[in-house]
Protein backbone atom coordinates (compact mmCIF):
# COMPACT_ATOMS: atom_id res chain seq x y z
CA UNK A 1 0.00 0.00 0.00
CA UNK A 2 2.96 2.29 0.50
CA UNK A 3 3.70 4.89 -2.14
CA UNK A 4 7.23 5.73 -3.20
CA UNK A 5 6.71 9.45 -2.61
CA UNK A 6 5.94 8.80 1.06
CA UNK A 7 9.69 9.02 1.63
CA UNK A 8 9.71 12.59 0.34
CA UNK A 9 6.58 13.85 2.09
CA UNK A 10 6.22 14.76 5.75
CA UNK A 11 2.47 14.39 6.24
CA UNK A 12 2.73 15.54 9.86
CA UNK A 13 4.37 18.78 8.76
CA UNK A 14 1.75 19.26 6.03
CA UNK A 15 -0.98 19.20 8.68
CA UNK A 16 1.14 20.99 11.28
CA UNK A 17 0.76 18.29 13.92
CA UNK A 18 3.16 16.22 16.02
CA UNK A 19 3.91 12.56 15.30
CA UNK A 20 1.98 11.47 18.40
CA UNK A 21 -1.16 13.44 17.46
CA UNK A 22 -4.40 11.78 18.57
CA UNK A 23 -7.10 10.74 16.11
CA UNK A 24 -9.45 13.41 17.48
CA UNK A 25 -6.90 16.23 17.17
CA UNK A 26 -5.91 15.01 13.69
CA UNK A 27 -9.52 15.14 12.55
CA UNK A 28 -10.05 18.59 14.08
CA UNK A 29 -6.92 20.00 12.44
CA UNK A 30 -7.77 18.51 9.05
CA UNK A 31 -11.28 19.99 9.05
CA UNK A 32 -9.93 23.44 9.89
CA UNK A 33 -7.32 23.33 7.11
CA UNK A 34 -9.73 21.78 4.59
CA UNK A 35 -12.18 24.65 5.07
CA UNK A 36 -9.36 27.20 4.78
CA UNK A 37 -7.90 25.85 1.54
CA UNK A 38 -10.95 24.29 -0.14
CA UNK A 39 -11.15 25.35 -3.83
CA UNK A 40 -14.71 26.61 -3.31
CA UNK A 41 -13.37 29.08 -0.74
CA UNK A 42 -10.46 30.06 -3.01
CA UNK A 43 -11.80 30.13 -6.58
CA UNK A 44 -9.05 30.33 -9.16
CA UNK A 45 -6.28 30.00 -6.56
CA UNK A 46 -4.00 27.23 -7.84
CA UNK A 47 -1.79 27.34 -4.74
CA UNK A 48 -4.78 26.85 -2.44
CA UNK A 49 -6.00 23.95 -4.56
CA UNK A 50 -2.56 22.30 -4.44
CA UNK A 51 -2.42 22.82 -0.67
CA UNK A 52 -5.89 21.28 -0.32
CA UNK A 53 -4.73 18.19 -2.21
CA UNK A 54 -1.64 17.89 0.03
CA UNK A 55 -3.82 18.16 3.12
CA UNK A 56 -6.28 15.57 1.81
CA UNK A 57 -3.48 13.12 0.96
CA UNK A 58 -1.83 13.57 4.37
CA UNK A 59 -5.12 13.06 6.21
CA UNK A 60 -5.99 10.03 4.08
CA UNK A 61 -2.79 8.28 5.17
CA UNK A 62 -2.60 9.39 8.83
CA UNK A 63 -6.29 8.77 9.58
CA UNK A 64 -5.95 5.12 8.56
CA UNK A 65 -4.21 3.20 11.41
CA UNK A 66 -2.68 0.61 9.07
CA UNK A 67 -1.37 3.16 6.56
CA UNK A 68 -0.12 5.44 9.34
CA UNK A 69 1.87 2.57 10.90
CA UNK A 70 3.37 1.67 7.54
CA UNK A 71 4.17 5.33 6.79
CA UNK A 72 5.88 5.81 10.18
CA UNK A 73 7.99 2.69 9.63
CA UNK A 74 9.12 3.88 6.21
CA UNK A 75 9.83 7.43 7.35
CA UNK A 76 11.90 6.03 10.24
CA UNK A 77 14.44 4.86 7.66
CA UNK A 78 15.27 8.51 7.09
CA UNK A 79 15.53 10.70 3.98
CA UNK A 80 17.75 9.56 1.16
CA UNK A 81 17.43 5.84 1.95
CA UNK A 82 16.26 3.21 -0.51
CA UNK A 83 12.71 3.33 -1.78
CA UNK A 84 11.29 -0.15 -1.68
CA UNK A 85 8.62 0.13 -4.34
CA UNK A 86 9.93 -2.80 -6.34
CA UNK A 87 12.29 -5.74 -6.11
CA UNK A 88 11.89 -8.28 -3.31
CA UNK A 89 8.27 -8.89 -2.55
CA UNK A 90 7.27 -7.67 -6.04
CA UNK A 91 7.08 -3.97 -5.24
CA UNK A 92 6.92 -2.58 -8.84
CA UNK A 93 9.58 -1.04 -11.14
CA UNK A 94 12.75 0.47 -9.69
CA UNK A 95 13.61 -1.53 -6.59
CA UNK A 96 16.64 -2.30 -4.50
CA UNK A 97 19.05 -1.02 -7.11
CA UNK A 98 18.86 2.24 -5.10
CA UNK A 99 20.72 0.41 -2.33
CA UNK A 100 23.02 -1.89 -4.29
CA UNK A 101 23.22 -0.07 -7.66
CA UNK A 102 26.83 1.03 -7.20
CA UNK A 103 27.96 -1.84 -4.99
CA UNK A 104 29.37 -3.93 -7.79
CA UNK A 105 30.35 -1.19 -10.23
CA UNK A 106 27.18 -1.37 -12.31
CA UNK A 107 26.92 2.37 -12.76
CA UNK A 108 23.47 3.40 -14.00
CA UNK A 109 22.30 -0.12 -14.80
CA UNK A 110 18.88 -0.83 -13.30
CA UNK A 111 18.39 -4.24 -11.74
CA UNK A 112 15.21 -5.68 -10.23
CA UNK A 113 15.45 -8.26 -7.47
CA UNK A 114 12.35 -10.45 -7.06
CA UNK A 115 11.72 -12.87 -4.22
CA UNK A 116 8.86 -14.77 -2.67
CA UNK A 117 9.34 -13.58 0.90
CA UNK A 118 9.55 -9.84 0.45
CA UNK A 119 11.96 -8.89 3.28
CA UNK A 120 15.58 -7.89 3.81
CA UNK A 121 16.54 -11.45 4.62
CA UNK A 122 15.46 -12.49 1.12
CA UNK A 123 17.89 -10.05 -0.45
CA UNK A 124 20.89 -11.09 1.59
CA UNK A 125 19.98 -14.78 1.44
CA UNK A 126 20.00 -14.72 -2.35
CA UNK A 127 23.24 -12.72 -2.45
CA UNK A 128 25.27 -14.56 0.14
CA UNK A 129 23.67 -18.02 0.24
CA UNK A 130 21.83 -17.76 3.57
CA UNK A 131 18.45 -19.13 4.56
CA UNK A 132 18.56 -22.14 2.23
CA UNK A 133 17.72 -20.09 -0.91
CA UNK A 134 19.62 -20.28 -4.13
CA UNK A 135 21.30 -17.18 -5.55
CA UNK A 136 24.47 -15.85 -7.07
CA UNK A 137 26.49 -17.06 -4.07
CA UNK A 138 24.38 -19.83 -2.58
CA UNK A 139 22.78 -23.18 -3.15
CA UNK A 140 19.38 -24.64 -2.41
CA UNK A 141 15.91 -24.77 -3.94
CA UNK A 142 14.41 -21.40 -4.79
CA UNK A 143 10.66 -21.00 -4.26
CA UNK A 144 8.18 -19.47 -6.73
CA UNK A 145 8.63 -15.78 -7.48
CA UNK A 146 5.96 -13.38 -6.27
CA UNK A 147 4.52 -11.12 -8.95
CA UNK A 148 5.33 -7.43 -8.87
CA UNK A 149 3.04 -4.93 -7.17
CA UNK A 150 1.39 -2.45 -9.51
CA UNK A 151 -0.17 0.99 -9.13
CA UNK A 152 -3.14 2.51 -10.92
CA UNK A 153 -5.49 5.45 -10.59
CA UNK A 154 -9.16 6.03 -11.35
CA UNK A 155 -11.56 8.96 -11.20
CA UNK A 156 -15.00 8.53 -9.63
CA UNK A 157 -18.00 10.80 -9.66
CA UNK A 158 -19.03 12.19 -6.28
CA UNK A 159 -22.07 9.93 -5.82
CA UNK A 160 -20.11 6.74 -6.60
CA UNK A 161 -17.45 7.68 -4.07
CA UNK A 162 -20.06 8.30 -1.38
CA UNK A 163 -22.33 5.32 -2.06
CA UNK A 164 -19.71 2.79 -3.24
CA UNK A 165 -19.91 0.63 -6.36
CA UNK A 166 -18.19 -2.18 -8.24
CA UNK A 167 -16.26 -0.75 -11.17
CA UNK A 168 -14.24 -2.35 -13.96
CA UNK A 169 -10.59 -1.49 -14.56
CA UNK A 170 -8.77 -2.31 -17.78
CA UNK A 171 -5.03 -2.81 -17.13
CA UNK A 172 -2.81 -2.19 -20.13
CA UNK A 173 -2.31 -5.51 -21.88
CA UNK A 174 -4.23 -7.42 -19.21
CA UNK A 175 -7.68 -8.73 -18.45
CA UNK A 176 -10.40 -6.44 -17.01
CA UNK A 177 -10.54 -6.37 -13.21
CA UNK A 178 -13.73 -5.89 -11.16
CA UNK A 179 -12.98 -3.67 -8.17
CA UNK A 180 -15.40 -3.07 -5.32
CA UNK A 181 -15.19 0.56 -4.22
CA UNK A 182 -16.26 0.82 -0.56
CA UNK A 183 -18.75 3.50 0.42
CA UNK A 184 -17.22 6.76 1.57
CA UNK A 185 -13.85 6.74 -0.22
CA UNK A 186 -12.25 10.18 -0.29
CA UNK A 187 -10.24 12.12 -2.85
CA UNK A 188 -6.62 10.93 -2.84
CA UNK A 189 -7.35 7.73 -0.91
CA UNK A 190 -5.41 4.58 -1.81
CA UNK A 191 -7.02 1.14 -1.93
CA UNK A 192 -4.88 -2.00 -1.83
CA UNK A 193 -6.18 -4.91 -3.90
CA UNK A 194 -4.43 -8.11 -2.90
CA UNK A 195 -3.52 -10.45 -5.71
CA UNK A 196 -4.59 -7.99 -8.45
CA UNK A 197 -1.04 -7.01 -9.42
CA UNK A 198 1.31 -8.67 -11.88
CA UNK A 199 1.04 -12.49 -12.06
CA UNK A 200 4.00 -14.58 -10.94
CA UNK A 201 6.15 -15.77 -13.84
CA UNK A 202 6.55 -19.23 -12.29
CA UNK A 203 3.26 -20.03 -10.59
CA UNK A 204 3.83 -18.11 -7.36
CA UNK A 205 1.62 -15.55 -5.64
CA UNK A 206 0.43 -12.59 -7.70
CA UNK A 207 1.43 -9.09 -6.64
CA UNK A 208 -0.95 -6.47 -5.28
CA UNK A 209 -2.49 -3.45 -6.97
CA UNK A 210 -2.61 -0.07 -5.22
CA UNK A 211 -5.43 2.04 -6.62
CA UNK A 212 -5.40 5.81 -6.06
CA UNK A 213 -8.84 7.44 -6.07
CA UNK A 214 -9.65 10.87 -7.49
CA UNK A 215 -13.17 12.16 -6.76
CA UNK A 216 -14.87 14.70 -9.02
CA UNK A 217 -16.42 17.71 -7.32
CA UNK A 218 -20.19 17.91 -6.99
CA UNK A 219 -21.98 21.06 -8.16
CA UNK A 220 -24.13 21.19 -5.00
CA UNK A 221 -22.68 19.07 -2.20
CA UNK A 222 -19.34 19.24 -0.42
CA UNK A 223 -17.89 16.56 1.83
CA UNK A 224 -16.80 17.37 5.38
CA UNK A 225 -15.60 14.16 7.02
CA UNK A 226 -18.71 11.98 7.30
CA UNK A 227 -20.98 14.99 6.82
CA UNK A 228 -22.23 16.54 3.61
CA UNK A 229 -22.65 20.31 3.29
CA UNK A 230 -25.02 22.24 1.06
CA UNK A 231 -25.89 25.96 0.83
CA UNK A 232 -29.64 26.65 0.88
CA UNK A 233 -31.01 30.00 -0.36
CA UNK A 234 -34.12 31.30 1.41
CA UNK A 235 -36.11 34.45 0.70
CA UNK A 236 -36.06 37.45 3.00
CA UNK A 237 -39.63 36.80 4.12
CA UNK A 238 -38.95 33.08 4.70
CA UNK A 239 -36.02 34.00 6.96
CA UNK A 240 -38.00 36.65 8.85
CA UNK A 241 -41.37 34.90 9.18
CA UNK A 242 -40.20 31.28 9.12
CA UNK A 243 -41.07 28.60 6.57
CA UNK A 244 -40.85 24.93 5.66
CA UNK A 245 -38.56 24.44 2.69
CA UNK A 246 -37.27 21.56 0.57
CA UNK A 247 -33.60 20.59 0.87
CA UNK A 248 -31.91 18.31 -1.73
CA UNK A 249 -30.24 15.08 -0.63
CA UNK A 250 -27.46 13.21 -2.43
CA UNK A 251 -28.97 10.57 -4.69
CA UNK A 252 -32.40 10.78 -3.07
CA UNK A 253 -35.60 12.78 -2.84
CA UNK A 254 -35.61 16.25 -1.21
CA UNK A 255 -36.54 16.43 2.46
CA UNK A 256 -38.65 19.02 4.30
CA UNK A 257 -36.79 21.29 6.68
CA UNK A 258 -38.22 23.92 9.01
CA UNK A 259 -36.70 27.40 8.99
CA UNK A 260 -37.47 29.15 12.27
CA UNK A 261 -38.66 32.80 12.27
CA UNK A 262 -35.73 35.21 12.41
CA UNK A 263 -33.18 32.79 10.93
CA UNK A 264 -30.04 34.69 9.84
CA UNK A 265 -27.66 33.94 6.99
CA UNK A 266 -25.01 31.43 7.98
CA UNK A 267 -27.15 29.39 10.34
CA UNK A 268 -26.61 25.64 9.85
CA UNK A 269 -29.62 23.32 9.82
CA UNK A 270 -28.99 19.60 10.33
CA UNK A 271 -30.66 16.65 8.61
CA UNK A 272 -29.72 13.55 10.61
CA UNK A 273 -28.37 10.50 8.81
CA UNK A 274 -28.23 11.98 5.31
CA UNK A 275 -24.46 12.31 5.13
CA UNK A 276 -21.76 9.73 4.34
CA UNK A 277 -22.22 6.18 5.64
CA UNK A 278 -19.10 4.00 6.08
CA UNK A 279 -18.04 1.13 8.29
CA UNK A 280 -16.86 3.75 10.78
CA UNK A 281 -20.27 5.42 11.12
CA UNK A 282 -22.75 7.79 9.47
CA UNK A 283 -22.77 11.54 9.07
CA UNK A 284 -25.45 14.20 8.61
CA UNK A 285 -26.47 16.68 5.94
CA UNK A 286 -25.58 20.21 7.03
CA UNK A 287 -27.59 22.92 5.27
CA UNK A 288 -26.23 26.47 5.56
CA UNK A 289 -28.88 29.16 5.20
CA UNK A 290 -28.21 31.98 2.72
CA UNK A 291 -30.76 34.80 2.73
CA UNK A 292 -31.41 35.77 -0.89
CA UNK A 293 -31.88 39.54 -1.31
CA UNK A 294 -34.13 40.44 -4.26
CA UNK A 295 -32.37 42.55 -6.89
CA UNK A 296 -35.57 43.89 -8.49
CA UNK A 297 -38.73 45.08 -6.72
CA UNK A 298 -42.04 46.19 -8.11
CA UNK A 299 -43.17 49.71 -7.16
CA UNK A 300 -45.73 48.17 -4.80
CA UNK A 301 -43.13 45.97 -3.09
CA UNK A 302 -40.76 48.95 -2.87
CA UNK A 303 -43.42 51.05 -1.16
CA UNK A 304 -44.35 48.22 1.22
CA UNK A 305 -40.72 47.68 2.17
CA UNK A 306 -40.21 51.40 2.84
CA UNK A 307 -43.28 51.32 5.07
CA UNK A 308 -41.89 48.30 6.86
CA UNK A 309 -38.61 50.15 7.43
CA UNK A 310 -40.51 52.90 9.25
CA UNK A 311 -42.17 50.33 11.52
CA UNK A 312 -39.14 48.27 12.52
CA UNK A 313 -37.24 49.09 15.76
CA UNK A 314 -34.66 51.85 15.55
CA UNK A 315 -31.43 49.97 16.09
CA UNK A 316 -28.09 49.65 14.38
CA UNK A 317 -27.00 45.99 14.01
CA UNK A 318 -23.38 47.16 13.69
CA UNK A 319 -23.21 49.02 17.00
CA UNK A 320 -21.58 46.17 18.94
CA UNK A 321 -19.13 45.47 16.12
CA UNK A 322 -17.98 49.10 15.98
CA UNK A 323 -17.56 49.22 19.76
CA UNK A 324 -15.49 46.03 19.84
CA UNK A 325 -13.27 47.34 17.04
CA UNK A 326 -12.43 50.45 19.06
CA UNK A 327 -11.72 48.52 22.26
CA UNK A 328 -8.90 46.46 20.75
Amino acid sequence: MASQDWFDKDFYAVLGVSKDVSDAELKKTYRKLARQYHPDSNPGDAKAEAKFKEISEAHSVLSDPEQRKEYDQMRAMGPGRARFTSGAGGQGGGGFEDVFGGMFGQGNQRTTYSGGGGGFEDIFSSMFGGGGRSGPFGNGAQGPTRGRDLTASTTLDFLTAIKGETIKLQPQGGKPINVKIPAGVSDGQKIRLKGKGEPSPDGGQAGDLTLTITVRKHPVFERDGLNLRVDIPVTFTEAVLGATIEVPTLGGEPVKLKVAPGTPSGRVLRVKGRGVTTAKGSGDLLATVEVAVPSHLSPEAQAALEEFQKLQPIENPRTELLARAKSE
